[in-house]
C-alpha cells in the first residue's frame, strides 16, 4: 500500500498536530482511493488559532508594518505562487480532480492577485470632510478589523483562499483559515510558502477538519471580527446564526442558477462554445456556472446542433493529462447528487438529449458524462436549483422581455451571460437581468480588478477589485478642534 502523505495544521508560525492527534483521509476522485490524511481539528485548537492571530494583530512586527511593507511581502508571496505552479497544480489536481491544465492555467495567473492587492496596500485611503462646523478638521481613516475567518470550499480552494487572504492581509488583518475538509492540501502546500514569504508566526493560521466542530468553533469566537464564507447556502445559514454571538461582520460568496442568454443575431458557434465553458468547465463544480441557457427561438436548432455536436467529443478522463477535456466530481456525495438531479429532469418531463450517467469505460473515479436537457419547465427542480454539476437546461424564448422574466425567475443573483452582436440590446438586458456579474459575449472571464459577488440566495458582500478593501476594514473618524478658544457651554450640542 502507497504511503499516504501527512498534513498537519498550521498555527502561530508551527506546523502542529491536532490537539486530540487525529486524522481523517483525503481521497483522489480520479480513482476514488486515499492519497493523503489531514489533521483532525477540534475547538481547542481553532482557540489556539485565533488567539494567535489576536496576538499577531495587537502586537507583533505584523501589527509596527507599515502598509507598504505588508504590501510588499504579499506580493513576495505572488512570486512564490508562481515560482511553484507546477507542483501547487499537481496538488490542488489530485485533490478535487480538476484539470491539470485548467490548474496550471489558473496558477500561473493567480499572482497577479497578489501583484494587485500588493500594490493597493498603500493606497488604502481616507478623506478629509469639509464639515460645517468652524474651527473643526474632520477626516476618516481606513482601519483593519482584526482576526479574519475564512472558510473555503473544495472546487477552487487557492483560488477561493486567494480572493479573501490577499485583500484581509494588505488591509493589515490577520486571519484563521478552515479549508474544505474534502481539499485541504494544496492549501496547505501554499501556507508552506506564506512560510517562506516571512509572514511573522500568527499572521496566518490554517485550522483543519469538521464543520463540527471547527467551523462552529470558529464562526463563534469572541474574537473573530470578519468572517468570510465561500460554499453552500445550508452551510451559510449556520455562519450567519452562528456570527450573531460575536457580531462578526460577514461576506457570503455563495451559490447560483445563472442564465446564459442567446439572442438571435448571436454568432451560433460562439455561444455555444461560451455555454459549454459555462457549464462544462471544471465539470460544472463553479458557483458561477451557467446552468440555464435561454435560447431564441430563431437560433434554437443552430446552438443545439452545435452544443450536442461538441459536447459528443469531450474527452473524459484522467485529470492530471494534458489533453482530457473534463475530469471527475470532486466527491462520491457530489456524484450522487448529480445522478439524483438527472433523474429529477426525467420524472419532471425533461427532453435528455446527451449523457445522463456515468461513462462506461471509466472503472474507478467519480466521473459524470455531460448532459443536456431542453425544453424543461422553468418551475423545474432542475432549472431552479444550484446542482453544482454538468447538468445543462435548455429553454427557448420569444423576445427581449420574455428571456429577461426567464432568467430573473430564480431565488439567485451571482452570474449570467449575454449572447447578442446588438451591443444596446446587450446592455439593455445586462441591467435588467439580477446578478453581480454579466457577461458579454463571453464568459467565466475574470481578473483580481473586477469584484464578484451576488444577491439573494448566492449572498452579499464583494471579494476583488477595490471593494474587497471595504469588506476588510472599517471607517474610522476623527474630529480636531483647531480653536484657540475656551471650550463652550459643554452641554450645547455643537
Amino acid at each position: 500500500m502507497t504511503q499516504l502523505i501527512k498534513y498537519d495544521m498550521y498555527i502561530n508560525g508551527e506546523w502542529t498536530p491536532s490537539s486530540e492527534g487525529k486524522y481523517f483521509k483525503s481521497y483522489n476522485p480520479a480513482t476514488g482511493e486515499a492519497w493523503c490524511e489531514v489533521a483532525e481539528g477540534i475547538a481547542e485548537d481553532v482557540d489556539r488559532a485565533v488567539n494567535a492571530a489576536q496576538r499577531a494583530f495587537e502586537n507583533s512586527e505584523w501589527s509596527k508594518m507599515t502598509y507598504t511593507q505588508r504590501g510588499r511581502l504579499v506580493s513576495k508571496l505572488g512570486d512564490l505562487i508562481a515560482e511553484n505552479v507546477e507542483e501547487l497544480a499537481t496538488f490542488e489536481t489530485t485533490d478535487n480532480g480538476k484539470l491539470i491544465r485548467e490548474m496550471r492555467g489558473q496558477l500561473r495567473y493567480l499572482p497577479e492577485f497578489y501583484y494587485y492587492f500588493g500594490g493597493l496596500a498603500d493606497k488604502i485611503q481616507g478623506r478629509t470632510l469639509p464639515i460645517d462646523k468652524q474651527d473643526m478638521f474632520v477626516f476618516t481613516n481606513r482601519e483593519p478589523l482584526g482576526v479574519v475567518a475564512a472558510i473555503t470550499p473544495w472546487n477552487s480552494p487557492l483560488y477561493l483562499t486567494t480572493l479573501k487572504l490577499a485583500p484581509a492581509l494588505v488591509a493589515g488583518n490577520t486571519i484563521v483559515i478552515k479549508p474544505s475538509e474534502v481539499t485541504s492540501a494544496s492549501l496547505l502546500e501554499l501556507v508552506r510558502l506564506v512560510e517562506e514569504a516571512g509572514f511573522p508566526p500568527g499572521v496566518v493560521n490554517v485550522v483543519t477538519g469538521f464543520g463540527q466542530p471547527v467551523g462552529e468553533a470558529l464562526t463563534t469566537h469572541p474574537l473573530v471580527r470578519k468572517i468570510a464564507f465561500t460554499g453552500g447556502e445550508e452551510s451559510a445559514r449556520h455562519v450567519v446564526r452562528n456570527s450573531a454571538e460575536n457580531f462578526a461582520q460577514l461576506s457570503l460568496e455563495l451559490g447560483g442558477k445563472s442564465p446564459n442568454i442567446v439572442f438571435e443575431d448571436a454568432d451560433p458557434d460562439n455561444a455555444a462554445m461560451g455555454i459549454i465553458a459555462g457549464i462544462f468547465g471544471a465539470s460544472g463544480q463553479s458557483c458561477v456556472a451557467g446552468s440555464r441557457a435561454f435560447l431564441h427561438k430563431d437560433i434554437y436548432d443552430k446552438v443545439i446542433h452545435r452544443l450536442v455536436e461538441r459536447v459528443q467529443k469531450i474527452k473524459i478522463g484522467d485529470p492530471l493529462q494534458d489533453d482530457t477535456e473534463m475530469g471527475p466530481l470532486a466527491t462520491e456525495a457530489q456524484l450522487k447528487r448529480v445522478e439524483n438531479y438527472v433523474n429529477f429532469g426525467k420524472r419532471e418531463g425533461g427532453n435528455l438529449i446527451y449523457g445522463g450517467k456515468k461513462p462506461e469505460q471509466l472503472e474507478k473515479g467519480w466521473y459524470f458524462q455531460p448532459t443536456i436537457f431542453e425544453h424543461t419547465d422553468n418551475q423545474s427542480r432542475i432549472t431552479r436549483e444550484e446542482i453544482f454539476g454538468p447538468v445543462l437546461s435548455v429553454i427557448p424564448f420569444k423576445d427581449e422581455a420574455e428571456a429577461i422574466q426567464l432568467a430573473n425567475s430564480t431565488d439567485y443573483g451571482l452570474a449570467a451571460g449575454i449572447w447578442a452582436t446588438n451591443i444596446g440590446k446587450a446592455h439593455r438586458v445586462a441591467k435588467a437581468v439580477r446578478a453581480g456579474i454579466v457577461w458579454v459575449n463571453t464568459y467565466r472571464s475574470i481578473s483580481p480588478i473586477a469584484p464578484i459577488g451576488g444577491s439573494g440566495l448566492s449572498g452579499y458582500g464583494r471579494e476583488g477589485g477595490y471593494e474587497a478593501i471595504y469588506d476588510y476594514t472599517q471607517s474610522k473618524v476623527v474630529w480636531v478642534n483647531t480653536s484657540s478658544e475656551p471650550i463652550p457651554d459643554p452641554f450645547i450640542m455643537r
